[in-house]
């Protein structure tokens, strides 16, 4: 970053000598921009910092609300320049970009972005934190202001090392950096984008007047980039080729994997799915972080009595734990926090995924293969051939896997599962169907949790909500001190919301319950008789979440259909 901004402000009297010096050398160090430097050091605050250039320079500041930027940024797709730069382009026609800076000095960007829109362009001052805060609104923050991920920040020149593939599959699949046309360099910044957003899908989607690419990120569907529809097919082929697929075959559905290595310890996989569509291919790419570093069962949400009666079934020697609810609920999370617990040299672990989302050292995973003929079923055979202590399944999917795992939770094993049900208590009448008989799932179920992923309030911006008689319906008083998301967000959420908290139902599986399944008794009497002993039920534990403002009724209302 330049040091003329620092240099200008020592010869305008407005630093000191130590001061200047000092901020060039976190300048050097750090790779910021001066103003972000020099509110970092506390020498201003952003207010008096822009009050200071706008009499040095002659500029006014703009009040960047009044702008539709976030159309103009979509259209130009520069974010590598806009990040880089710290600048936000906030018009343009024909001939000129109104591009606006918190550093006037900053040549280099006006240059930078006169070559890639090929338009004149004019600079305007902006305050550095709304300027931050509109680029973090538009692209997330970057992993050096957000290191919730444990990951450092990565830039496009850096792509080069970040692709790598298992040594047993590696036979010409291409590197990312091999390529430096605009549509790898595209991908690549889309791939950088969403690991900083934290984002848990991509989508590449191609319709016949446009072709658009979406984030889902806290279980939510954003769209971040527009690029021209005639780029379909390449972009398709691009991500076919990282992915070892057939970039011929456009018919079919194809599945695939791209990995990147961020560092020595840190690796994103990421499961790439492609659909024909009417106009073209539309690629979905699933981002499994597979660090281990937020397996913190106090971090998922639970109540201090859930927490209990899930730590209690993960103390016994057998049984069986299942997880239910639909696809990212954080089903897996709460699994492998499980396991994380279980994990000591003395027990041996196995587990069969589909696909193998979190490297945990300690335990054997298998990834299974279907399509070979190596599923849940005959893994979970070939672990109790193998002295196992406790076996994890990704998913019951059919008879002869429930089979195999009630049998090993009766047989002196703990056994771990999901399935796909919307209640702890239908998870029963879902095995029954498969046709487990009842005595066996008396005999082996130690405990059921159903659950949900809902977004959590930021606790920066949240905003007091006022009782209405439909909240007053669901049980809530003006004294639970009920909150919702400000929808314009501030510089630390961008959009009300920051990360996600479990919503749970934990229903233990004791002899009462047993002994009501044996005698036929139906959903509603074994729910009816879990919550006589204490069970909340998701709406419950929901609004236990709205009542201690970790959420808002709205988001409730969302994942649960209230």
């Amino acid at each position: 970053m330049t040091n003329n901004l620092v240099i200008i402000l020592r010869q305008s009297n407005l630093l000191s000598s130590t001061q200047e010096q000092a901020c060039l050398e976190h300048l050097n160090a750090s790779g910021a921009s001066a103003p972000e430097v020099l509110l970092q050091l506390g020498f201003f605050q952003a207010e008096e910092l822009t009050e200071h250039l706008s009499a040095l320079f002659g500029l006014p500041p703009v009040e960047l609300s009044h702008y539709d930027y976030q159309s103009v940024c979509n259209q130009l797709g520069l974010r590598e320049l806009i990040t880089r730069h710290q600048a936000l382009p906030l018009q343009k026609n024909r001939s000129a970009l109104i591009l606006a800076s918190a550093d006037p000095t900053n040549l280099q960007a006006e240059d930078d972005f006169r070559f890639a829109t090929g338009l004149q362009v004019e600079m305007v001052l902006a305050d550095v934190k709304q300027l931050q805060g509109a680029i973090r609104r538009l692209y997330g923050r970057t992993l050096s202001q957000d290191n919730r991920s444990g990951l450092k920040e990565i830039h496009q020149d850096e792509l080069a090392n970040l692709v790598d593939v298992a040594a047993d599959e590696v036979d010409n699949i291409e590197d990312l950096s091999q390529d430096s046309s605009p549509v790898s360099r595209f991908i690549n910044q889309i791939l950088l984008d969403a690991v900083r957003k934290g984002a848990s899908d991509i989508h590449f989607e191609p319709y016949e007047a446009m072709y658009r690419v979406r984030l889902r990120c806290d279980g939510i569907l954003v769209e971040v980039q527009q690029p021209p529809s005639h780029l379909s097919r390449r972009l398709s082929a691009r991500l076919k080729i990282l992915a070892k697929l057939d970039i011929a075959e456009r018919r079919l559905p194809q599945d695939g994997r791209i990995k990147l290595k961020l560092n020595q310890n840190t690796a994103i996989d990421m499961r790439v799915s492609t659909l024909p569509t009417l106009f073209g291919e539309k690629i979905v790419l699933r981002l499994l972080d597979s660090s281990s570093s937020n397996l913190d069962i106090d971090k998922l949400g639970y109540s201090e009595t859930q927490k209990q009666l899930y730590l209690n079934a993960l103390r016994k020697p057998q049984g069986m734990i299942l997880m239910t609810g639909p696809t990212g609920s954080g089903k897996t999370v709460s699994l492998y926090t499980g396991l994380s617990l279980l994990n000591r040299p003395e027990v041996n672990i196995s587990t069969a995924e589909d696909p193998v989302e979190i490297n945990l050292p300690g335990i054997n995973q298998v990834q299974v293969q279907p399509k070979i003929g190596f599923g849940f079923a005959q893994a979970l055979r070939s672990f109790l051939r193998q002295d196992p202590d406790i076996v994890m399944v990704g998913e019951i999917r059919d008879l002869e896997t429930a089979e195999i795992a009630i049998k090993a939770a009766q047989t002196g094993h703990l056994v771990l599962s999901t399935l796909h049900t919307n209640s702890a208590a239908e998870t029963i009448v879902r095995l029954s169907n498969m046709g487990i008989a009842s005595f066996n799932l008396a005999s082996s179920l130690s405990l059921i949790i159903a659950q949900r992923l809902a977004r959590r309030l930021c606790r920066h911006c949240k905003q007091p909500q006022r009782l209405s008689p439909a909240l007053q319906e669901l049980g809530l008083n003006q004294q639970d001190g009920l909150y919702r998301a400000n929808p314009q967000g501030c510089n630390e959420c961008n959009q009300g919301y920051s990360g996600r908290v479990g919503i749970y139902e934990v229903m233990p599986f004791d002899d009462a319950m047993a002994e009501a399944l044996l005698k036929g008794a139906s959903v509603q009497s074994l729910e009816m008789l879990a919550r006589k002993k204490g069970m909340l039920t998701l709406r419950e534990s929901g609004l236990e979440k709205v009542k201690q403002g970790i959420t808002s009724i709205a988001e409730l209302q969302r994942v649960l259909y209230l």
